[in-house]
């Protein structure tokens, strides 16, 4: 141990004491360490550290097969006694055909008379580029009207439409009254559409049969 005078003496010897109390004491911590640690049971702790691991797969699609139905289930035989007499269908394959036999005979074909009424029937046009026109207009109709004694005693007076047909020439062709009074006044107005005379209608340029109507008038005189 190193003595001390004073204390001038304690000072400077104290950071030298300092560092050996220092080193001594990091020599003992070393020895320490090193010494083995024995104990009463020995027990090992192990870790084992798994990763998971996620494996992506691809899923197909898959289609719903529409399968056919089963076929039905056959009949069942039924059973059938064997003293059962079953007929035999005779087949008479020497039957002879008789030429001489009359067959139905088709209805005749139509008469000449029947195909040209249907064809004039639609032998004329309704409308048309150029219709009729009638000559000297409807004065030169209504001046030839004799009003009938039967229409004059019953004071029937209105309105007949006549409708015709004006051919190529200009001529009245199958008058008939699609609206009448009566009284004898229908007969007339026919009988004088009759005497009318027209331009005839043109189609393209050519002249054509065209359907025509006209009204005939009858007012009796005392009534105008």
């Amino acid at each position: 141990m190193i003595p001390f005078k004073n204390r001038s003496n304690l000072e400077k010897y104290y950071v030298l004491i300092f560092e050996s109390g220092l080193i001594m004491s990091l020599l003992i911590f070393v020895a320490l360490a090193k010494l083995p640690i024995s104990g009463s049971g020995e027990q090992e702790f192990t870790i084992s550290e798994q990763s998971e691991v996620i494996a992506m797969e691809d899923i197909e699609q898959t289609k719903q097969e529409k399968r056919p139905p089963p076929p039905p289930r056959p009949v069942a035989p039924v059973a059938v006694p064997n003293d059962e007499i079953i007929e035999e269908q005779i087949l008479d394959l020497d039957a002879e055909l008789d030429i001489n036999q009359e067959v139905d005979r088709l209805p005749p074909p139509p008469k000449e008379g029947e195909e040209e009424s249907t064809s004039e029937e639609e032998d004329f046009f309704i409308a048309v580029e150029q219709m009729p026109v009638l000559k000297g207009g409807l004065k030169s109709i209504q001046k030839h009207i004799e009003y009938p004694k039967k229409a004059r005693m019953a004071g029937i007076e209105g309105r007949v439409i006549v409708q015709f047909v004006v051919n190529e020439k200009g001529e009245v062709e199958n008058p008939r009254v699609i609206r009448g009074i009566g009284g004898g006044c229908d007969q007339e107005a026919i009988r004088v559409v009759k005497l009318a005379k027209f331009e005839p209608g043109r189609q393209r340029g050519v002249t054509v049969r065209v359907q025509y109507s006209l009204p005939i008038t009858f007012i009796l005189k005392g009534n105008k």
